[in-house]
Protein backbone atom coordinates (compact mmCIF):
# COMPACT_ATOMS: atom_id res chain seq x y z
CA UNK A 1 0.00 0.00 0.00
CA UNK A 2 0.98 3.34 -0.34
CA UNK A 3 1.77 5.41 2.42
CA UNK A 4 0.99 8.46 0.67
CA UNK A 5 -2.43 7.56 -0.97
CA UNK A 6 -5.32 9.27 -0.24
CA UNK A 7 -7.58 7.28 2.05
CA UNK A 8 -10.91 6.70 1.25
CA UNK A 9 -14.16 5.50 2.78
CA UNK A 10 -17.20 4.67 0.42
CA UNK A 11 -20.45 4.95 1.86
CA UNK A 12 -22.81 2.46 -0.03
CA UNK A 13 -20.36 1.10 -1.59
CA UNK A 14 -22.49 -1.59 -3.20
CA UNK A 15 -25.00 1.05 -4.97
CA UNK A 16 -24.13 2.26 -8.35
CA UNK A 17 -21.96 4.84 -7.44
CA UNK A 18 -20.22 3.12 -5.08
CA UNK A 19 -19.19 0.48 -7.44
CA UNK A 20 -18.33 3.10 -9.86
CA UNK A 21 -15.93 4.91 -7.11
CA UNK A 22 -14.19 1.79 -6.61
CA UNK A 23 -13.36 0.94 -10.10
CA UNK A 24 -11.75 4.60 -10.25
CA UNK A 25 -9.68 3.23 -7.07
CA UNK A 26 -8.95 0.31 -8.57
CA UNK A 27 -7.59 2.22 -11.70
CA UNK A 28 -5.63 4.77 -9.89
CA UNK A 29 -2.48 3.42 -9.24
CA UNK A 30 -2.42 3.55 -5.84
CA UNK A 31 -3.31 7.11 -5.50
CA UNK A 32 -6.33 5.97 -3.47
CA UNK A 33 -7.34 3.11 -1.31
CA UNK A 34 -10.66 1.93 -0.52
CA UNK A 35 -10.15 2.34 3.57
CA UNK A 36 -14.02 1.89 4.71
CA UNK A 37 -16.59 0.49 2.48
CA UNK A 38 -20.29 0.22 4.02
CA UNK A 39 -23.69 -0.62 2.67
CA UNK A 40 -27.04 -1.10 4.39
CA UNK A 41 -27.92 -4.88 3.48
CA UNK A 42 -26.18 -5.80 0.23
CA UNK A 43 -23.50 -7.98 2.69
CA UNK A 44 -22.83 -10.47 0.28
CA UNK A 45 -21.37 -7.89 -2.33
CA UNK A 46 -20.13 -6.04 0.44
CA UNK A 47 -17.80 -9.32 1.42
CA UNK A 48 -16.64 -9.30 -2.66
CA UNK A 49 -15.95 -6.04 -2.23
CA UNK A 50 -13.56 -6.63 1.01
CA UNK A 51 -12.16 -9.65 -0.71
CA UNK A 52 -10.58 -7.48 -3.96
CA UNK A 53 -10.06 -4.23 -2.16
CA UNK A 54 -9.08 -5.39 1.78
CA UNK A 55 -10.14 -2.26 3.57
CA UNK A 56 -9.57 -1.75 6.83
CA UNK A 57 -13.19 -1.42 7.79
CA UNK A 58 -16.66 -3.07 6.39
CA UNK A 59 -19.51 -1.76 8.22
CA UNK A 60 -23.31 -3.04 7.67
CA UNK A 61 -25.93 -0.43 9.09
CA UNK A 62 -28.44 -3.53 8.73
CA UNK A 63 -27.92 -5.30 12.07
CA UNK A 64 -30.25 -8.45 10.96
CA UNK A 65 -28.53 -8.61 7.15
CA UNK A 66 -25.45 -8.37 8.92
CA UNK A 67 -26.10 -11.75 11.63
CA UNK A 68 -27.33 -13.67 8.43
CA UNK A 69 -24.37 -13.51 6.43
CA UNK A 70 -21.21 -15.75 6.65
CA UNK A 71 -18.10 -13.80 7.39
CA UNK A 72 -15.57 -16.21 7.66
CA UNK A 73 -14.10 -14.96 4.24
CA UNK A 74 -13.55 -11.80 5.49
CA UNK A 75 -10.01 -10.57 4.82
CA UNK A 76 -8.11 -10.83 8.40
CA UNK A 77 -7.11 -7.58 8.20
CA UNK A 78 -10.45 -6.27 7.84
CA UNK A 79 -12.74 -5.42 10.64
CA UNK A 80 -16.62 -5.63 10.13
CA UNK A 81 -18.70 -3.01 12.24
CA UNK A 82 -22.74 -3.26 12.54
CA UNK A 83 -25.24 -0.38 12.81
CA UNK A 84 -25.98 3.23 12.02
CA UNK A 85 -24.08 4.23 14.62
CA UNK A 86 -20.94 2.54 13.35
CA UNK A 87 -21.49 4.69 9.96
CA UNK A 88 -20.85 8.06 11.86
CA UNK A 89 -17.99 6.89 13.37
CA UNK A 90 -16.10 5.50 10.34
CA UNK A 91 -17.33 9.22 8.99
CA UNK A 92 -15.53 11.04 11.49
CA UNK A 93 -12.27 8.18 11.74
CA UNK A 94 -8.87 10.12 11.46
CA UNK A 95 -7.90 7.72 9.58
CA UNK A 96 -10.01 8.79 6.61
CA UNK A 97 -9.04 10.95 4.11
CA UNK A 98 -12.41 11.65 2.10
CA UNK A 99 -16.07 10.39 2.65
CA UNK A 100 -17.74 9.15 -0.73
CA UNK A 101 -21.57 10.07 0.79
CA UNK A 102 -22.70 7.60 -1.70
CA UNK A 103 -26.25 6.45 0.30
CA UNK A 104 -29.47 7.26 -1.23
CA UNK A 105 -32.34 9.13 0.38
CA UNK A 106 -32.57 10.82 3.90
CA UNK A 107 -30.62 8.13 5.17
CA UNK A 108 -27.16 9.68 4.02
CA UNK A 109 -27.46 12.86 6.30
CA UNK A 110 -26.20 11.74 9.57
CA UNK A 111 -22.68 9.80 7.54
CA UNK A 112 -22.28 13.36 5.48
CA UNK A 113 -22.85 15.09 9.10
CA UNK A 114 -20.88 13.36 10.56
CA UNK A 115 -17.71 13.55 7.91
CA UNK A 116 -18.47 17.71 7.76
CA UNK A 117 -18.09 17.78 11.31
CA UNK A 118 -14.89 16.10 11.64
CA UNK A 119 -13.72 18.51 9.13
CA UNK A 120 -13.36 15.87 6.12
CA UNK A 121 -13.34 16.20 2.24
CA UNK A 122 -16.69 14.77 1.07
CA UNK A 123 -17.02 14.03 -2.26
CA UNK A 124 -21.06 13.89 -2.24
CA UNK A 125 -23.62 11.94 -4.21
CA UNK A 126 -25.51 12.31 -2.03
CA UNK A 127 -28.32 15.37 -2.87
CA UNK A 128 -30.53 14.20 -0.27
CA UNK A 129 -28.39 15.76 2.06
CA UNK A 130 -28.30 19.39 0.88
CA UNK A 131 -32.08 18.98 -0.23
CA UNK A 132 -33.06 18.72 3.41
CA UNK A 133 -30.10 20.36 5.42
CA UNK A 134 -28.68 22.71 2.82
CA UNK A 135 -28.21 26.20 4.62
CA UNK A 136 -27.52 23.72 8.05
CA UNK A 137 -24.88 21.69 6.62
CA UNK A 138 -23.04 24.74 4.53
CA UNK A 139 -22.74 26.33 7.54
CA UNK A 140 -21.27 23.35 9.15
CA UNK A 141 -18.46 23.02 6.37
CA UNK A 142 -17.69 26.56 6.67
CA UNK A 143 -17.27 26.21 10.64
CA UNK A 144 -14.90 23.11 10.49
CA UNK A 145 -13.47 24.19 6.86
CA UNK A 146 -14.76 20.76 5.71
CA UNK A 147 -14.22 20.74 1.91
CA UNK A 148 -17.38 19.78 -0.09
CA UNK A 149 -16.83 18.44 -3.94
CA UNK A 150 -20.21 17.28 -5.48
CA UNK A 151 -20.38 13.96 -7.56
CA UNK A 152 -23.42 14.23 -9.67
CA UNK A 153 -22.11 14.99 -13.04
CA UNK A 154 -24.60 17.92 -13.57
CA UNK A 155 -23.25 20.11 -10.37
CA UNK A 156 -19.61 18.26 -10.67
CA UNK A 157 -19.56 19.89 -14.38
CA UNK A 158 -20.86 23.37 -12.70
CA UNK A 159 -18.26 23.33 -10.41
CA UNK A 160 -15.90 22.76 -13.31
CA UNK A 161 -16.97 25.92 -15.20
CA UNK A 162 -16.96 28.14 -12.34
CA UNK A 163 -13.16 27.88 -12.16
CA UNK A 164 -13.43 30.07 -15.84
CA UNK A 165 -14.47 33.11 -13.95
CA UNK A 166 -14.74 34.81 -10.69
CA UNK A 167 -18.01 33.77 -8.53
CA UNK A 168 -19.43 37.62 -8.54
CA UNK A 169 -19.50 37.36 -12.73
CA UNK A 170 -22.13 34.34 -12.98
CA UNK A 171 -25.34 35.06 -14.18
CA UNK A 172 -26.81 31.57 -13.87
CA UNK A 173 -26.52 27.99 -14.05
CA UNK A 174 -28.25 25.77 -16.66
CA UNK A 175 -28.41 22.33 -15.49
CA UNK A 176 -29.32 19.87 -18.04
CA UNK A 177 -31.69 16.73 -17.78
CA UNK A 178 -32.03 14.13 -20.44
CA UNK A 179 -35.83 14.60 -20.39
CA UNK A 180 -35.74 10.65 -19.20
CA UNK A 181 -37.68 7.59 -21.05
CA UNK A 182 -41.08 9.48 -21.30
CA UNK A 183 -39.84 12.55 -22.84
CA UNK A 184 -42.14 12.75 -25.49
CA UNK A 185 -45.21 10.70 -24.11
CA UNK A 186 -48.78 12.15 -23.70
CA UNK A 187 -50.69 12.53 -20.50
CA UNK A 188 -52.58 9.23 -21.43
CA UNK A 189 -49.78 7.48 -21.96
CA UNK A 190 -48.05 8.91 -18.58
CA UNK A 191 -51.10 7.07 -16.92
CA UNK A 192 -50.14 3.50 -18.31
CA UNK A 193 -46.70 3.45 -17.62
CA UNK A 194 -45.26 0.53 -15.54
CA UNK A 195 -42.36 -0.18 -13.41
CA UNK A 196 -40.50 -1.96 -16.08
CA UNK A 197 -40.74 0.66 -18.24
CA UNK A 198 -39.80 3.78 -15.41
CA UNK A 199 -36.74 1.81 -15.27
CA UNK A 200 -35.45 2.01 -18.14
CA UNK A 201 -33.46 5.10 -18.87
CA UNK A 202 -32.01 5.66 -22.12
CA UNK A 203 -28.68 7.35 -21.32
CA UNK A 204 -27.67 6.61 -17.69
CA UNK A 205 -26.91 3.39 -15.91
CA UNK A 206 -28.22 4.21 -12.23
CA UNK A 207 -30.33 3.07 -9.15
CA UNK A 208 -33.68 2.23 -9.51
CA UNK A 209 -34.70 4.82 -7.25
CA UNK A 210 -32.99 7.59 -9.25
CA UNK A 211 -33.71 5.97 -12.01
CA UNK A 212 -37.65 6.83 -11.50
CA UNK A 213 -36.78 10.13 -10.36
CA UNK A 214 -34.67 10.93 -13.75
CA UNK A 215 -38.29 9.58 -15.49
CA UNK A 216 -40.67 12.01 -13.26
CA UNK A 217 -37.93 14.69 -13.39
CA UNK A 218 -37.68 14.87 -9.46
CA UNK A 219 -33.87 14.24 -9.66
CA UNK A 220 -33.84 17.84 -11.68
CA UNK A 221 -36.22 19.36 -8.85
CA UNK A 222 -33.67 18.12 -5.98
CA UNK A 223 -30.54 19.36 -8.40
CA UNK A 224 -32.08 22.45 -8.28
CA UNK A 225 -32.30 22.71 -4.50
CA UNK A 226 -29.16 21.34 -4.37
CA UNK A 227 -27.32 23.67 -6.60
CA UNK A 228 -28.83 26.64 -4.81
CA UNK A 229 -27.22 25.87 -1.62
CA UNK A 230 -23.61 24.29 -2.90
CA UNK A 231 -23.08 27.52 -5.09
CA UNK A 232 -24.73 29.42 -2.71
CA UNK A 233 -27.19 31.03 -5.51
CA UNK A 234 -30.44 32.41 -5.92
CA UNK A 235 -33.06 30.30 -6.89
CA UNK A 236 -33.85 32.45 -10.18
CA UNK A 237 -30.13 32.00 -11.05
CA UNK A 238 -30.39 28.19 -11.90
CA UNK A 239 -32.24 27.26 -15.16
CA UNK A 240 -32.95 23.59 -16.30
CA UNK A 241 -32.73 22.31 -20.43
CA UNK A 242 -33.88 18.93 -21.85
CA UNK A 243 -30.72 17.71 -23.50
CA UNK A 244 -31.79 14.27 -24.38
CA UNK A 245 -27.80 12.78 -25.74
CA UNK A 246 -25.91 13.74 -21.87
CA UNK A 247 -22.90 14.87 -23.34
CA UNK A 248 -22.91 18.31 -22.07
CA UNK A 249 -23.34 17.89 -18.24
CA UNK A 250 -24.19 21.41 -17.55
CA UNK A 251 -23.73 25.30 -18.28
CA UNK A 252 -22.52 28.58 -16.81
CA UNK A 253 -23.66 31.47 -18.20
CA UNK A 254 -21.67 34.57 -17.05
CA UNK A 255 -22.44 38.50 -17.01
CA UNK A 256 -20.75 38.82 -20.39
CA UNK A 257 -22.86 36.62 -22.03
CA UNK A 258 -19.87 33.55 -22.26
CA UNK A 259 -21.30 30.34 -21.71
CA UNK A 260 -18.68 27.42 -20.28
CA UNK A 261 -19.86 24.46 -20.95
CA UNK A 262 -18.49 20.81 -19.89
CA UNK A 263 -18.64 17.29 -21.89
CA UNK A 264 -18.24 14.13 -21.44
CA UNK A 265 -19.90 10.63 -21.86
CA UNK A 266 -22.43 9.53 -19.83
CA UNK A 267 -20.25 7.79 -16.92
CA UNK A 268 -20.27 8.20 -13.29
CA UNK A 269 -16.52 7.56 -13.17
CA UNK A 270 -15.52 11.04 -14.81
CA UNK A 271 -16.84 13.14 -11.91
CA UNK A 272 -15.94 10.54 -9.01
CA UNK A 273 -12.58 10.52 -10.79
CA UNK A 274 -12.60 14.47 -10.40
CA UNK A 275 -13.55 14.85 -6.81
CA UNK A 276 -11.52 11.89 -5.50
CA UNK A 277 -8.07 13.55 -7.28
CA UNK A 278 -9.14 17.79 -6.72
CA UNK A 279 -7.46 19.79 -7.33
CA UNK A 280 -5.46 17.74 -9.97
CA UNK A 281 -6.44 15.81 -12.79
CA UNK A 282 -5.21 12.25 -13.83
CA UNK A 283 -5.16 9.94 -16.38
CA UNK A 284 -7.92 7.96 -17.04
CA UNK A 285 -8.94 4.82 -19.20
CA UNK A 286 -12.67 5.41 -19.50
CA UNK A 287 -14.44 6.05 -22.59
CA UNK A 288 -13.84 9.52 -24.36
CA UNK A 289 -15.94 11.41 -26.66
CA UNK A 290 -15.12 10.75 -30.63
CA UNK A 291 -16.15 13.98 -32.29
CA UNK A 292 -16.51 11.88 -35.34
CA UNK A 293 -19.45 9.47 -33.92
CA UNK A 294 -21.12 12.04 -32.04
CA UNK A 295 -24.83 12.15 -32.84
CA UNK A 296 -26.55 15.98 -32.96
CA UNK A 297 -26.53 17.57 -29.73
CA UNK A 298 -30.16 18.86 -29.10
CA UNK A 299 -31.38 21.33 -26.38
CA UNK A 300 -35.12 21.94 -25.70
CA UNK A 301 -37.08 24.26 -22.76
CA UNK A 302 -38.00 22.12 -19.70
CA UNK A 303 -41.70 23.00 -20.30
CA UNK A 304 -43.14 23.47 -16.30
CA UNK A 305 -46.48 22.33 -17.90
CA UNK A 306 -44.97 18.90 -18.81
CA UNK A 307 -42.80 18.81 -16.02
CA UNK A 308 -44.50 19.54 -13.18
CA UNK A 309 -41.77 18.15 -10.34
CA UNK A 310 -39.51 20.86 -11.38
CA UNK A 311 -41.75 23.82 -10.13
CA UNK A 312 -41.35 22.04 -6.31
CA UNK A 313 -37.87 21.84 -7.05
CA UNK A 314 -37.72 25.69 -7.32
CA UNK A 315 -40.23 25.81 -4.49
CA UNK A 316 -38.25 24.37 -2.17
CA UNK A 317 -34.98 26.26 -3.54
CA UNK A 318 -36.78 29.47 -2.76
CA UNK A 319 -38.49 28.52 0.38
CA UNK A 320 -35.87 26.68 2.40
CA UNK A 321 -37.01 25.72 5.70
CA UNK A 322 -38.58 22.46 5.87
CA UNK A 323 -39.80 22.61 2.10
CA UNK A 324 -36.75 20.59 0.84
CA UNK A 325 -37.11 17.85 3.55
CA UNK A 326 -40.56 17.26 3.06
CA UNK A 327 -40.70 17.32 -0.53
CA UNK A 328 -37.41 14.77 -0.12
CA UNK A 329 -39.15 12.43 2.06
CA UNK A 330 -42.24 12.71 -0.10
CA UNK A 331 -40.98 11.41 -2.84
CA UNK A 332 -38.72 8.67 -1.58
CA UNK A 333 -42.12 7.17 -0.21
CA UNK A 334 -44.03 7.84 -3.28
CA UNK A 335 -41.46 6.61 -5.64
CA UNK A 336 -41.00 3.02 -3.15
CA UNK A 337 -44.83 2.97 -3.28
CA UNK A 338 -44.71 3.10 -7.27
CA UNK A 339 -42.40 0.04 -7.46
CA UNK A 340 -44.45 -2.00 -4.93
CA UNK A 341 -47.44 -1.40 -7.25
CA UNK A 342 -49.29 0.50 -4.60
CA UNK A 343 -48.74 4.09 -6.67
CA UNK A 344 -49.72 5.38 -10.47
CA UNK A 345 -46.66 6.58 -12.18
CA UNK A 346 -48.64 9.74 -12.94
CA UNK A 347 -49.56 10.24 -9.06
CA UNK A 348 -45.90 10.77 -8.24
CA UNK A 349 -45.46 14.38 -8.30
CA UNK A 350 -49.05 15.37 -7.43
CA UNK A 351 -48.77 13.38 -4.00
CA UNK A 352 -45.35 15.21 -3.63
CA UNK A 353 -47.11 18.18 -4.39
CA UNK A 354 -50.30 17.98 -1.78
CA UNK A 355 -48.17 16.84 0.93
CA UNK A 356 -45.54 19.85 0.51
CA UNK A 357 -48.66 22.61 0.34
CA UNK A 358 -50.06 20.92 3.49
CA UNK A 359 -47.08 20.89 5.79
CA UNK A 360 -46.55 22.75 8.94
CA UNK A 361 -43.77 24.89 7.77
CA UNK A 362 -40.61 25.82 9.37
CA UNK A 363 -38.26 29.12 8.25
CA UNK A 364 -35.31 27.96 10.44
CA UNK A 365 -35.35 23.96 11.75
CA UNK A 366 -33.26 22.27 13.69
CA UNK A 367 -32.21 18.43 12.27
CA UNK A 368 -34.43 17.45 14.98
CA UNK A 369 -37.09 19.48 13.81
CA UNK A 370 -36.01 18.60 9.67
CA UNK A 371 -36.17 14.91 11.23
CA UNK A 372 -39.71 15.00 12.15
CA UNK A 373 -40.49 17.18 9.15
CA UNK A 374 -39.39 13.84 7.43
CA UNK A 375 -41.59 11.28 9.12
CA UNK A 376 -44.52 13.45 8.69
CA UNK A 377 -44.12 13.42 5.06
CA UNK A 378 -43.97 9.64 4.62
CA UNK A 379 -46.69 8.96 6.82
CA UNK A 380 -48.36 11.16 5.16
CA UNK A 381 -47.52 9.61 2.04
CA UNK A 382 -49.04 6.02 3.22
CA UNK A 383 -52.30 7.91 4.17
CA UNK A 384 -52.40 9.06 0.65
CA UNK A 385 -51.51 5.13 -0.58
CA UNK A 386 -54.09 3.75 1.74
CA UNK A 387 -57.53 5.69 1.04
Amino acid sequence: MNPLAKSIAVLGSTGSIGTSTLEVIAASEGRLTATALAARNSTHVLLEQAKQFRPRWVVVTDAEAAQRQEWSALPRETQLLVGPEALTKIAATPEIDTVVAAIVGAAGLQSTWAALEAGKRVALANKETLVMAGPLVMALAAHTHAQILPVDSEHSAVFQCLQAGQRGAVKRIILTASGGPFRNFTPEQLARVTVEQALEHPTWDMGPKVTIDSATMMNKALEVVEARWLFDLAPQQIDVVIHPQSVVHSLVEFVDGSIMAQLGPPDMRLPIQYALDYPQREPAEWPKLDFSMLPRLEFEPANPDRWPALALGHQAACSGGTTGAVLNAANEEAVRSFLAGELEFNEIVPVCRSIVEHHTFDSAPTLERLSQADRWARQEVTRWVCT
